[in-house]
């Protein structure tokens, strides 16, 4: 493992022998419960909520050292959405480089899609590609994409600086 590792993966022993003397005991159960705690804190949080913003765990460090935390935000659609080419994600962001994970799934009457994150102005044949601006997620199908029933697009940004 190298030396210069800025996030060590969290570890939490499984197993801890306490001792029998009280004192003793106290100062390693005050050990255990700071070692929980900063285990717990430090993993990324499967939480995927729709239009509600959700803490994702991520810290950011990019400008500096100035910590900036991850949200993520779950949006559903359906063949309207796409047929407007928008949907409004009320994100308040000051910048677009600030999403940092952009990713979407649509179903036909029988399969699963992945959405591609692209240009939405280009069109692709067969697919519907997404993009994002300030304040919408812009949608778009190409010539013979399968006819949307529902689907998703997941956002992940980092907050302001």
């Amino acid at each position: 493992m190298a030396s210069n590792v800025v996030n060590p993966v969290a570890f939490l022993r499984t197993s801890r022998n306490f001792p029998p003397d009280l004192d003793q005991l106290c100062v390693e159960v005050n050990k255990s419960y700071v070692d929980i705690a900063n285990v717990t804190n430090t993993c990324t949080r499967g939480i995927f909520p729709t239009n509600v913003a959700a803490q994702t765990g991520e810290k950011w460090y990019v400008t500096g050292n100035m910590k900036q935390e991850g949200f993520r935000k779950v949006f559903n659609f359906t063949s309207a959405d796409v047929s407007a080419g928008f949907i409004n994600h009320g994100i308040n962001i000051i910048n677009v480089n600030q999403f940092t994970n952009c990713s979407g799934n649509y179903i036909d009457s029988t399969y699963s899609y992945g959405l591609i994150y692209g240009n939405y102005a280009t069109p692709i044949a067969g697919q519907i590609v997404f993009s994002v601006s300030l304040t919408q997620i812009l949608l778009v199908a190409g010539a013979g994409a399968p006819t949307v029933t529902s689907g998703r697009v997941i956002l992940e940004w980092i907050s302001q600086a």
